[in-house]
C-alpha cells in the first residue's frame, strides 16, 4: 500500500504526516524518535493499515515538517504533546490510539498524564520510560549534536547501519528507506541528516523532561511497555518499576534489540497487532 502525503496545518507550524489505510478506520498515531522521521515506520504502518487509520507525523525540526521559531520553547514536551493535540484536532481525530518510539513514546506519556489523557484510548510506548540514564542521554548527544557531513546517499546509509545497529534485525528495504528519508542537501551540494541541529537543547535547557515519574504515576490509559534486551535508555531496573506503579504496563522484551525495536519485520508487526487488540479492541 501506498502511502499518503499531507502537510497539516497547525497553529506556528505545518506537519508533515504520512497517512495510511481507510480514512473512517480507528486511528492509531506512529510517534518516532529524537533524530528520526515518521518514515521510519513504513512496515509497521502497512501491517496495521487493515484495521487501522495510521498517522505517522514528522515532529518539528524532523524531515518535512517546519523547524522551531524559538527552540528552547517549542523543543521540549510540552510544546511536542500541545502539537499532537493540534493535530488531531485538524484531522478530526477525537480519540487515537498511539505508539511511540523513544521520544514518541515520552510524548504519549506526556498527553496520558494530562488534562486530555481521554484522547488517548491506548498506549504502547516503545523503549523508554519516565526517568533517563545519563549515560545513554550522552550517547544520544554524541551522534546527534553535530549532524555528520556525507557526499553519498550510500554513505548516510553506512552511518545509519552502523549507529542504529540497535534497532535490531532488518531488511536492506528498511536501510535504503531509513537513507533517502534521513538526508537533505546542504548549501553546498553535500547531504547532512534531515533534522535542526537545535532539537538537542531539550536536554540543556528542559531537563526536567527526563524524570517524569510524578507524571507517570497518574496515568490510567491502558498501556503496554516494549523493551529492547540489551537497551541502555529503558534499563531493566526502569521497566520493572514502571510495571509496579501509575499504569502497570505489561512488558513484550525483544530480545535482538537495544534502543529501540524497529518493529519493522512480521514477527514484531504481529505482536503490535496484538498488543493493540488486546488494549483497544
Amino acid at each position: 500500500m501506498t502511502p499518503r502525503s499531507r502537510f497539516i496545518a497547525i497553529p506556528d507550524h505545518e506537519i508533515h504526516v504520512t497517512e495510511w489505510g481507510a480514512p473512517d478506520a480507528p486511528a492509531l498515531v506512529l510517534w518516532h524518535g529524537l533524530a528520526r522521521t515518521g518514515r521510519d515506520f513504513d512496515e509497521l504502518a502497512a501491517g496495521l493499515s487493515d484495521h487501522w487509520r495510521v498517522i505517522c507525523p514528522d515532529t518539528i525540526g524532523r524531515g518535512f515538517s517546519s523547524w522551531a521559531h524559538d527552540p528552547d520553547a517549542e523543543y521540549c514536551l510540552d510544546a511536542y504533546a500541545q502539537q499532537a493535540l493540534a493535530l488531531l484536532d485538524a484531522l478530526e481525530i477525537e480519540r487515537a490510539a498511539w505508539l511511540g518510539t523513544s521520544m514518541g513514546g515520552i510524548i504519549g506519556l506526556r498527553i496520558a498524564s494530562g488534562p486530555h489523557a481521554s484522547r488517548l484510548k491506548a498506549l504502547i510506548v516503545n523503549d523508554i520510560g519516565p526517568e533517563l540514564p545519563q549515560p545513554a542521554i550522552d550517547r544520544i548527544l554524541a551522534y546527534t549534536g553535530t549532524p555528520p557531513v556525507f557526499a553519498t546517499v550510500a554513505e548516510a546509509e553506512a552511518r545509519l547501519r552502523q549507529v542504529y545497529i540497535p534497532f535490531g534485525p532488518a531488511g536492506d528495504d528498511f536501510w535504503q528507506r531509513m537513507a533517502e528519508t534521513s538526508v537533505r542537501r546542504r548549501d553546498d551540494g553535500r547531504l547532512t541528516l534531515h533534522y535542526d541541529p537545535r532539537i538537542v537543547r531539550q536536554f540543556e535547557v528542559h531537563p526536567e523532561d527526563f524524570s517524569t515519574w510524578d507524571h507517570y504515576e497518574t496515568i490510567t490509559t491502558p498501556m503496554h511497555l516494549f523493551r529492547g534486551a540489551q537497551s541502555d535508555l529503558l534499563t531493566q531496573d526502569i521497566a520493572a518499576r514502571m510495571q509496579t506503579c501509575g499504569p502497570k504496563p505489561g512488558l513484550t522484551l525483544f530480545d535482538e534489540c537495544g534502543h529501540a525495536p524497529s518493529l519493522s519485520n512480521p514477527m514484531a508487526i504481529a505482536t503490535v497487532k496484538q498488543v493493540l487488540f488486546d488494549l483497544a479492541g
